[in-house]
């Protein structure tokens, strides 16, 4: 069964930056598409960038687009969230999640944080922007 946990939040200061990672085990990585999210209010969560499999189709949301790059290391079974310029209202809780999405022929990758499919989820790390 996979298993993810996140890892790299803290707190700093406007205009800083962090680098979130997630560690899955169980599974390899390669099978599925990973997506950062952050918690929006109770258990309402919202996409804020996602990968495919392949890791040739990613998705920003607006408020990450030109700040915020992900990527994959599928040997390292480690997904990454660099996080630039950040702002207060970027604190949040940060969640990775997966989606068993693998490469296909003739398929389209899936991979979007709106699509519905994201099954195992991390615990979370926080990161806080203060000044």
């Amino acid at each position: 069964q996979l298993q993810l946990v996140e890892s790299g939040g803290g707190s700093v200061q406007p205009g800083g930056s962090l680098r979130l990672s997630c560690t899955a085990s169980g599974s390899p990585l390669n099978y599925y598409a990973i997506g950062w999210f952050r918690r929006v209010s109770g258990a309402e969560r919202e996409g804020v960038s996602c990968i495919s499999a392949s890791g040739d189709s990613i998705d920003y949301a607006d408020s990450a687009k030109g700040r915020f790059a992900i990527s994959r290391e599928d040997a390292a079974n480690t997904v990454y969230l660099q996080m630039n310029d950040l702002k207060p209202e970027d604190t949040d809780l940060y969640y990775c999640a997966a989606r068993f999405a693998p490469v296909l022929p003739n398929t389209p990758d899936q991979y979007r944080c709106s699509e519905f499919g994201w099954t195992s989820w991390g615990k979370g790390t926080r990161v806080t922007v203060s000044s």
